[in-house]
This record gives structure tokens, C-alpha cells and sequence, in this order.
């Protein structure tokens, strides 16, 4: 079996007689994480919801694991910058919502280790009210990776943060990273955010979307975004939306 986990093939989209997508072909590998960074309205958020099967591509295909995506898959989950936490529930039911096919002991325990790797230990019972945004969204980081997803689509996920927070969060999500297996497709406005994390960044045209060009991150983590290498990419990445 291939190493490619998504093949992406000529896909495009548009909505009524406005073109979004003009032709996107490329493949992510298993365990690769791409980030992909454009102009604002220039498509990012269409190709990620076709990747992930909530939207059908006008022509092209897409395939994970070799199975043409026709919806939605178990094996993928996503986290927006809308956030996803049901209110009604408290942090370790949150968690214990997606899992199946163990006991209810099982579960709890699965829940509140996911809950101590987030940091979030001693909040299990609290409810959403209860938690600030940053706790909020490491619930969620918790919700994703329990129920074990060979893919995580993150559209924006840390953009409604401030800067000291979504930095920790992004720091929070590469330890997980390190110690789990996981195919990563990020969507980001932020170049930083996008060299810190992926092994390689697309950086997508002006609507209707395709792939100017993408850079391979050959840095190892923990990254620091004052190296020369970083800076370099940073500015050939910025030069590339036209900044």
C-alpha cells in the first residue's frame, strides 16, 4: 500500500457562476502535517470541507487510503474555529460522546487520560461556561484525538485566541503530535503558526484557488521562529501572498 494517505486530483468548485476552486492536485503522506496558507476569500476553507468529504468537488477526485471520498469518514475529524463543545455536557462527557465499542469504566478512563494530556486534570465535571476560550479549545483538542482519528482537518482552530494563548495551544498540539500518530490538514492565515507546526506549507493563489507553490520545513521540533531558516521561509512565504 502506498504511503500517500490523501491523493488529491484536479478538483475545482464553484458556486453559482463564482469559480473558488480552479484546479488543486496534491498528496499528503501518512503522519505528514501540511499547512496551507492563502489570500483571505481565496478558497482555503472549500478545499478543506471537499478533503474532508462535507462538500463534492465539481470535477476531480479525492481518495484517502485509496477509496474514492464520496462523504464524510469515521476516520477523520474535524476541529473549526467555531469550536464544537456541546455546553450541555461536562469536559469528560464531551469526550466520552464519540467513543463506542467499550465499557463505560473503559471510557472513563480513556476520557480522563486525553483530559490530564491537555492539562485539563481537575476538570472533568465542569461545564463549558465554566472554561475559558484556551480551555475550551484544548477540550476540543482532547475530543478530537480520543476517539484516535488517522486524520485531523483543522480549519482556523486557534484564530479566535489571543496571540500568548493561541501560541501555547499550538505547543500544546504539536507534544500531542510527538507522542501520537496522526495525518494533520491545517488551514491557516497565520505564516508563523504554519512554520512552527507542518513539515510543508502550500501557499494557494488568489480565487479561483490553486497551488502557487510549497515549501518543505526541513527543521526539527520544538521549533524556535527566530532561527535564520525560519525567518527565511517566513519572508519567501510572505513574499509569495504578495507582503
Amino acid at each position: 500500500m502506498s504511503d500517500k494517505q490523501i491523493v488529491i486530483d484536479g478538483i475545482t468548485k464553484s458556486f453559482g457562476t463564482l469559480p473558488v476552486v480552479g484546479g488543486v492536485s496534491f498528496d499528503v503522506s501518512d503522519g505528514e502535517f501540511v499547512a496551507i496558507v492563502g489570500p483571505s476569500g481565496c478558497g482555503k476553507s472549500t478545499l478543506l470541507n471537499m478533503i474532508a468529504g462535507f462538500e463534492r468537488p465539481d470535477r476531480g477526485t479525492i481518495r484517502i487510503d485509496g477509496v474514492e471520498r464520496n462523504g464524510p469518514s469515521r476516520n477523520g475529524i474535524m476541529i473549526s474555529q467555531q469550536g464544537s463543545v456541546f455546553p450541555w455536557l461536562t469536559v469528560q462527557e464531551n469526550l466520552m460522546f464519540g467513543l463506542t465499542g467499550s465499557s463505560h469504566r473503559e471510557q472513563v478512563e480513556l476520557a480522563d487520560r486525553y483530559i490530564a494530556m491537555v492539562g485539563l486534570s481537575g476538570f472533568e465535571s465542569a461545564y463549558a461556561h465554566e472554561l475559558s476560550g484556551g480551555m475550551l479549545k484544548r477540550v476540543e483538542l482532547a475530543r478530537a484525538f480520543v476517539v484516535k482519528p488517522e486524520i485531523l482537518y483543522m480549519d482556523e482552530p486557534f484564530s479566535a485566541l489571543d496571540a500568548l494563548m493561541s501560541l501555547k495551544m499550538q505547543t500544546e498540539l504539536r507534544r500531542i503530535l510527538d507522542e501520537e500518530r496522526h495525518t494533520v490538514l491545517l488551514i491557516t492565515h497565520d505564516v508563523e503558526e504554519a512554520i512552527y507546526l507542518a513539515d510543508r506549507i502550500l501557499v494557494l493563489s488568489p480565487r479561483p484557488t490553486i497551488i502557487q507553490t510549497s515549501f518543505q520545513i526541513d527543521l526539527p521540533h520544538p521549533r524556535k521562529l527566530s532561527n535564520p531558516k525560519a525567518q527565511n521561509l517566513r519572508e519567501a512565504i510572505l513574499k509569495e501572498l504578495g507582503l
